[in-house]
């Protein structure tokens, strides 16, 4: 069984935390990889983890649920200052899940997860597109390359 991997991030620079620096939780060694990178990030004006929640609805249930996006990031880029929202995913959970010739109950898991997942990003790429932000995901193949992110 795999161990969970979370903690409370220490920030070298709080100021660039908009939240409550005292409480900044991360759920994978890839979000404190990634929490790290934005802390020393000279081109990062500002981030937050999990600070704010937008509504969506669920194609599972059919009901109103929060979605907690994992980053809010303005950076300085080379158009001037953006504002990302980031969401940080393993590359499998950002394909839909092919169908295996035996539908077992890690199948079903992962198409809820699918589900539930283009759910929060709909609303999330629409909120974004109402404030000028850009909504990107980020997996393994960015977050373990030598730039882990560069979006201009």
């Amino acid at each position: 069984m795999k161990k969970s991997y979370s903690g409370v991030y220490k920030p070298i620079h709080p100021e660039k935390y908009t939240g409550n620096v005292n409480n900044i939780i991360y759920r994978s060694s890839w979000e404190a990889k990634y929490m790290r990178w934005l802390d020393l990030n000279p081109s990062v004006i500002s981030w937050s983890s999990e600070e704010m929640s937008i509504p969506y609805l669920s194609e599972i249930d059919g009901r109103i649920h929060r979605y907690f996006p994992d980053f809010i990031v303005k950076m300085q880029t080379s158009n001037g200052p953006q504002t990302f929202m980031v969401e940080i995913k393993p590359e499998k959970q950002t394909k839909q899940p092919e169908v295996p010739k035996r539908k077992t109950k890690s199948y079903i898991q992962e198409v809820i997860t699918w589900g539930i997942n283009q759910s929060k990003w709909k609303s999330a790429q629409e909120y974004c597109k109402d404030r000028s932000w850009k909504f990107i995901i980020l997996t393994e193949k960015q977050l373990f390359n030598d730039k882990p992110w560069n979006q201009n």
